[in-house]
């Protein structure tokens, strides 16, 4: 039996490089050679603590990219050798929200690494149902994999931007500089955001952000508030992105934005402490509008690889690290650090 390299997730603290048997292709599937997978906050998170929509054991990774090397039978529409990434959390295509085109909100949501095999092995086999329901999207060729494999991640902050309607020139203020801030900071611009603000309490961070931002603020050493209001005379943001996974930030987002402007709350809150308090007052009198957003749907990613293979994008400055899927745990202790944004491995 032939076997491939794969990052298997047992439980908490047990993710390690198997050999496991070569994936079948289905007569309504897509066998593709991955060459690159980018390891994400959710994998460090399941790394830690577990995850409990992950059914054990289970090959690891959402964030792929890879060439096709067999097309199923009775799929049309993809040939041998082209170049793919996925909406990976695959929907139903029959619940209310995915026939009103809201798949990423899908009661039946099955992501790949968590419900399918993911995509840090040398093989992933693309499900039947994810093909049938638009979620695997082509990349043009020339696009680096480290780079394509960023189009699940980015295309999660052009639906934050999409949700939060970002309009030309606006002033948008970023909380959080992580690798997802920064992602937003990116679908801002593209978006017609004219200012950038990044705000981000770690000095390395904060640095990494400089690229990606108009103005940098450490609200630990700042007054965040009123730098925002300087910058913009006295009215506040138009749009606020709370990408920091942390309560105080939430509530303090309100006093950031204009009135009839929008708060995004990005980045979740733990199960079982996720409860924030806010001040009603400036959400009524001020008619401002507080959204969320969560996951991507495939028409984002088809945008996200648009903005990647459009080439505005720094995304030298994203990929930090490259290393082989032997390196996903040095890839979960630099994520720790601070010290990477996102790593690829490249099997």
């Amino acid at each position: 039996m032939r076997t491939i390299r794969a990052v298997v997730y047992h439980a908490p603290g047990e993710i390690r490089v198997e050999q496991v048997p070569m994936p079948e292709c289905a007569a309504d599937e897509l066998l593709v050679k991955v060459d690159a997978c980018a390891v994400c906050g959710t994998d460090l998170k399941s790394m830690l603590s577990g995850n409990p929509r992950i059914k054990p054991p289970r090959t690891m990774g959402h964030e792929f990219t890879g060439l096709i090397e067999t097309v199923g039978a009775e799929v049309v529409g993809f040939a041998a050798g082209e170049r793919v990434v996925m909406a990976t959390s695959v929907s139903c295509g029959e619940c209310y929200h995915c026939r009103h085109g809201h798949g990423n909100l899908c009661d039946m949501l099955a992501p790949m690494g968590f419900s399918y095999e993911g995509g840090m092995a040398e093989y992933v086999v693309i499900p039947g149902l994810a093909i049938r329901n638009g979620h695997v999207v082509k990349v043009p060729a020339g696009v680096k994999p480290e780079h394509a494999a960023l189009a699940e991640p980015l295309s999660c902050a052009v639906n934050a931007c999409e949700n939060c309607g970002i309009r030309q020139g606006d002033t948008v203020v970023v909380v959080g500089g992580g690798p997802m801030g920064i992602l937003n900071a990116c679908a801002a611009r593209e978006s017609g955001a004219g200012r950038i603000i990044m705000a981000e309490i770690n000095p390395a961070r904060l640095a990494q952000c400089g690229p990606f931002a108009d103005l940098l603020v450490n609200p630990g050493e700042q007054d965040l508030g009123r730098i925002v209001r300087d910058q913009t005379g006295g009215l506040g943001a138009d749009v606020v992105i709370v990408a920091a996974p942390a309560g105080p930030p939430q509530e303090q987002a309100l006093a950031l934005v204009r009135k009839r402007g929008t708060v995004c709350l990005f980045a979740s809150l733990p199960a079982g402490k996720s409860d924030i308090t806010i001040d009603s007052r400036p959400l009524h009198y001020g008619e401002i509008r507080l959204v969320g957003s969560s996951d991507s749907t495939p028409a984002h990613v088809r945008r996200a690889v648009a903005m990647i293979a459009g080439g505005g994008l720094r995304m030298d400055l994203l990929v930090t690290h490259i290393l082989p899927l032997e390196g996903i745990i040095e890839a979960f202790k630099l994520m720790k650090s601070g010290e990477a944004l996102r790593v690829a491995l490249i099997p």
